[in-house]
C-alpha cells in the first residue's frame, strides 16, 4: 500500500509531517508523497520523519493552474497540477511558491471582507486560529475558513461550508491566481519531478469535451494523471485510467489525505475504499 497525494498541517492537513510519517508506519504504507499546496516548506522535516520510519519518501507539491486566460480553456471547475519527486527545486521554482503564496494571501483577504460583508464578525487572527499551530508558517486556505464557520456554528462541517459558502460560485468564493500550464510542468521538470493531473473530475469538464482537454494537457508536457481519487466513482476512475493510458500518461492514485477535516479520506486508500497498490509507484522508480 502507498499513497501518492496527501496533506499536512504546513498547508490544510491536519497532522504535521512526523505525525503523518508516524500513521503511514502504523498504517503499514511503504511509500508516501507528501504535496502540500504550493509550498515545499514541510519536506524536508517529512524526508528525514519518514526515513527514521522506513518508508519511502516521495517529496511533492500541489500547484495552482490558471484557466480561461490562454493555454488552457475555461473550466467549470479547478485545475490542480501535482508535482511528484520535487528533488531539485531551483530559485525559479521557489519563486513561483512565492507568488502563490502572495496570491493566496491577497485571496484570502477578499475572502474574509465577503464574510464581513454578509454580517458575521471576523478577524485574520480567527482564520490563524482556526489553522491550527503548525510548526512553520502555514498556508492559510478555504478548508481554514471552513474550520472558522464550523466553530462559529453557521455550517456542521467542511462540506457544507463549500457547498453554501465556500465553493465556486458560492457567496465567499474568490478565483485563485494561478500558473500557466506549460511554465508549471517546466518548473516541476527543471526540479526532476513528473507532472501529474490531480483529480481530474475536479475539473468539471463534460466526458465529451475531457479527451480534448486531456490531450492538451499532454501536448504542453503533463506526465500522468490521478484517475483515481476518493471523491470519484469507481466506474469514473476506471473510465480516466482507461482514457489517461490511450493519450500516453501514465496513472497514479491517492488519497488526498488531510485527515479529521476530512474524514472520508483514507490514509492509502482511494475511491471505493480500495487500497492504493504499489504498482502506481513504478513510474516514480518504486518497485518494492
Amino acid at each position: 500500500m502507498i499513497d501518492l497525494h496527501t496533506h499536512s498541517s504546513i498547508s490544510d492537513g491536519e497532522l504535521n509531517p512526523g505525525e503523518l510519517a508516524e500513521k503511514a508506519s502504523f498504517l503499514g504504507l511503504k511509500a508516501l508523497a507528501l504535496t502540500d499546496h504550493d509550498t515545499i516548506s514541510g519536506l524536508e522535516e517529512a524526508k528525514n520523519a519518514f526515513k527514521k520510519a522506513n518508508i519511502c519518501f516521495i517529496p511533492g507539491v500541489e500547484l495552482e493552474i490558471q484557466c480561461g486566460m490562454g493555454e488552457i480553456p475555461a473550466i467549470g471547475g479547478e485545475f490542480h497540477l501535482l508535482g511528484l519527486n520535487i528533488t531539485c527545486p531551483g530559485d525559479e521554482f521557489r519563486a513561483a511558491l512565492d507568488y502563490l503564496s502572495a496570491a493566496r494571501e491577497t485571496r484570502n483577504r477578499e475572502i474574509l471582507q465577503k464574510i464581513r460583508d454578509a454580517g458575521i464578525e471576523v478577524e485574520y487572527g480567527d482564520i490563524e486560529a482556526a489553522a491550527g499551530g503548525a510548526p512553520h508558517k502555514k498556508i492559510i486556505g478555504r478548508p481554514h475558513f471552513g474550520v472558522f464557520l464550523i466553530n462559529r456554528k453557521i455550517v456542521k462541517n467542511q462540506e457544507q461550508a463549500f457547498n453554501r459558502w465556500l465553493g465556486k460560485g458560492k457567496p465567499f468564493y474568490v478565483p485563485k491566481a494561478g500558473l500557466g500550464l506549460k511554465k508549471a510542468v517546466g518548473l516541476i521538470h527543471k526540479a526532476g519531478g513528473r507532472a501529474v493531473l490531480a483529480h481530474p473530475m475536479s475539473l468539471y469538464v463534460s466526458w465529451g469535451r475531457l479527451p480534448g482537454l486531456l490531450a492538451l494537457c499532454r501536448e504542453l508536457g503533463v506526465d500522468g494523471i490521478e484517475a483515481w481519487h476518493p471523491n470519484a466513482r469507481v466506474r469514473d476512475c476506471k473510465r480516466l485510467e482507461e482514457l489517461g493510458l490511450s493519450l500516453g500518461f501514465f496513472i497514479t492514485a491517492g488519497s488526498d489525505f488531510h485527515g479529521k477535516n476530512r474524514p472520508e479520506r483514507k490514509l492509502g486508500h482511494t475511491a471505493g475504499g480500495r487500497m492504493i497498490g504499489d504498482e502506481y509507484g513504478k513510474p516514480f522508480g518504486l518497485d518494492f
